[in-house]
């Protein structure tokens, strides 16, 4: 049986299309958890068949890489035994460090390959930051190839509220010149899937077919078919470098998970609260246009119901 979701940014806590930072405790910087295994098994098999559709990195880089792959060796040696001491995780962790140490990868990939997150380096330049180097095996509806090179502005067009000239474009520009060594900060995010498949990249002509055309993705029973899946994103200036290292986590839980959770029906009431929320121009953008309403149904009923009995 699947544990309760482990991040809940639908609980009322985080707002969708809002910039949402908050104070990132670097001991809890990355997560590790009993999909440890699964993940770098993922990662491999995408670096095999592909390597060029998951890692990207600018020549100049190369120093970069290797002080983020410093800061990811450390914190696995001095974070992960007190975590999880004696178990198959930590094991694992282990090996993976044998491993990469074993391998020619540059640095970025070898680090991505030690960890479930998702490693992107981004660089200061005359247009702003820039998506300068990259370890993304599990984009959500985006291609590192499109947008490897690109400002943060040109990055983040396709999202609501998000274009270059927008505040929230302001702000995040203005954030990333701002962010300290001693201030990292992390953020949370949601959309809706309908398998659960952690690779799920999305040109931007798909994106805009997929807004375009409204189709149902969910059938007759969302509720039951939906998959959660919920970015943790971290952002961390490097000492050295200057650069800043953002790291994306992924979380996927079929949506019936819910109805385990100690607090399901608040967190069903919030999630449909959320879902209520969007305008047409942010459910196209996520996918939801032609299922709101029936997910909304179905998380109203998920919260009147009594929990189920594990």
């Amino acid at each position: 049986m699947r544990t309760p979701p482990t991040h809940t940014p639908y609980d009322g806590s985080s707002t969708p299309f809002t910039i949402g930072l908050r104070p990132l405790d670097i001991a809890t910087w990355l997560e590790i958890d009993d999909h440890y295994e699964a993940y770098l098994v993922e990662k491999r098999r995408l670096i095999a068949k592909d390597v060029e559709a998951v890692f990207r990195a600018e020549p100049e880089t190369e120093a970069a890489q290797a002080e983020v792959l410093g800061l990811v060796r450390e914190h696995l040696v001095d974070g992960f035994p007190a975590v999880f001491p004696g178990t198959r995780q930590w094991e694992a962790a282990l090996a993976a460090l044998d491993a990469v140490a074993s391998e020619d990868h540059p640095p970025l990939l070898a680090a991505s390959l030690l960890v479930q997150e998702d490693l992107v380096l981004m660089r200061r330049g005359e247009e702003g930051w820039r998506l300068a180097a990259a370890s993304l095996c599990f984009p959500s509806s985006w291609s590192l190839a499109e947008k490897f090179g690109k400002p943060m502005h040109e990055i983040h067009a396709p999202v609501p509220g998000f274009a270059a000239g927008t505040r929230n474009a302001d702000l995040i520009a203005r954030m990333f010149d701002n962010l300290r060594l001693d201030r990292p900060v992390e953020r949370l995010n949601w959309s809706l899937q309908t398998d659960a498949e952690l690779h799920k990249p999305m040109s931007s002509q798909a994106l805009d077919e997929r807004a375009a055309s409204r189709t149902p993705r969910f059938g007759e029973a969302p509720a039951q078919n939906a998959f959660v899946r919920v970015e943790r994103q971290t952002l961390r200036k490097l000492p050295v470098s200057g650069d800043i290292l953002f790291t994306i986590r992924i979380f996927l839980d079929p949506m019936p998970v819910l109805d385990r959770h100690p607090e399901r029906a608040s967190l069903a009431r919030s999630f449909a609260a959320q879902l209520a929320s969007l305008d047409e121009r942010q459910l196209d953008y996520k996918g939801l246009t032609a299922d709101r309403d029936r997910l909304v149904a179905a998380l109203e009923r998920m919260a009147g119901e009594p929990v189920a009995a594990g």
